[in-house]
């Protein structure tokens, strides 16, 4: 399937609120859809056609950080977007604005009754609220779809649970495209999502050895929890609104040093200054692993095989 690249960054007037910041007039008496929404994949996109369907303004409201990370701090979680790409793929996707709630002490210990009262009647003021499959709210997850529906009949809102989509391997999640990434089965993860799996980040200073090799890179450091498969992939890179190709490894390079994981993107048919301007990495295909080579002059004939294989595949 085409590669569908990340849409451009919402408009400054996209409104994205916290707690107690009133709703524009254009949003008032909104559908209000809830979820993670990690990575807005295609099931997450039929969740907010849904609440597009209902013909009022869409809200959606959504955590920072993810509640598993609140849940169990010890346990690293591969986000597949952080707080920005997922304002940016919610808006492109027909959201008309974010209520972006803290997910703390004070939002697990919350009652399903106060959930509802404080912040779907009382602050959003919603007149439908969206929500997905299995869906839970309130300490101790105390609330679900059918609780809410009772809740809305008495307090104003209309509740619509939307089922889950289901792809080649059982419903569309976040999980099962994290698991896909962390194989390198990239075109399965895209798939999923329905656009390209990417990153965001500025461009750092890094060791210059590409550049000794014929090969300068933008390198980026992900997020620690990032689970992303080792290896080398064609990508695309998003600069200044332009799209270009591009060949990019992450890991630890073991032909030099195994450090701490880093993505060093080779962009194709490029002169420039990067660094500190923040680029997209968009991920296209898994090329191969990482691997050392017996010299430096076999390392660079594979970075030429590289190459031609990467131009190959993005221009298919």
């Amino acid at each position: 399937m085409p590669l569908i690249l990340p849409p451009p960054r919402p408009s400054p007037a996209f409104p994205v609120l916290g707690p107690g910041q009133a709703l524009p007039a254009p949003l008032v008496r909104p559908t209000v859809a809830i979820g993670n929404f990690d990575g807005v994949h295609r099931g997450h996109r039929h969740v907010l056609a849904a609440a597009k369907a209902t013909g009022r303004p869409v809200v959606v409201m959504t955590f920072e950080p993810h509640p598993r990370s609140y849940f169990q701090p010890d346990v690293p979680l591969f986000r597949l977007t952080d707080a920005a790409g997922k304002a940016r793929l919610l808006a492109s996707a027909g959201a008309d604005g974010l209520a972006v709630l803290a997910f703390d002490a004070a939002m697990a210990g919350t009652s399903a009754e106060a959930f509802v009262d404080r912040l779907l009647v009382d602050w959003l003021g919603a007149s439908t609220v969206v929500v997905g499959r299995d869906f839970h709210y309130g300490t101790r997850r105390a609330g679900n779809a059918e609780t809410l529906r009772q809740a809305g009949a008495s307090k104003g809102f209309a509740v619509t649970e939307v089922a889950a989509l289901d792809g080649p391997e059982g419903p569309i999640s976040s999980s099962a495209i994290r698991e896909a990434l962390s194989t390198g089965r990239v075109e399965a993860a895209n798939a999923l999502l329905g656009h390209a799996w990417f990153v965001t980040g500025p461009v750092i200073h890094g060791e210059k050895r590409g550049r000794e090799l014929g090969y300068p890179t933008a390198n980026i450091r992900l997020d620690a929890a990032c689970g992303l498969a080792h290896g080398i992939y064609a990508v695309m890179i998003g600069i200044d609104g332009t799209w270009h190709q591009g060949v990019a490894s992450y890991g630890r390079r073991p032909q030099f040093d195994n450090g701490a994981p880093l993505l060093e993107v080779h962009v194709f048919d490029f002169a420039g200054n990067l660094y500190d301007k923040a680029v997209d990495v968009a991920f296209a295909s898994y090329l191969r692993s990482e691997a050392k080579f017996a010299s430096l002059e076999a390392l660079i004939a594979q970075m030429d095989d590289d190459s031609r294989e990467a131009r190959t595949r993005l221009s298919t």
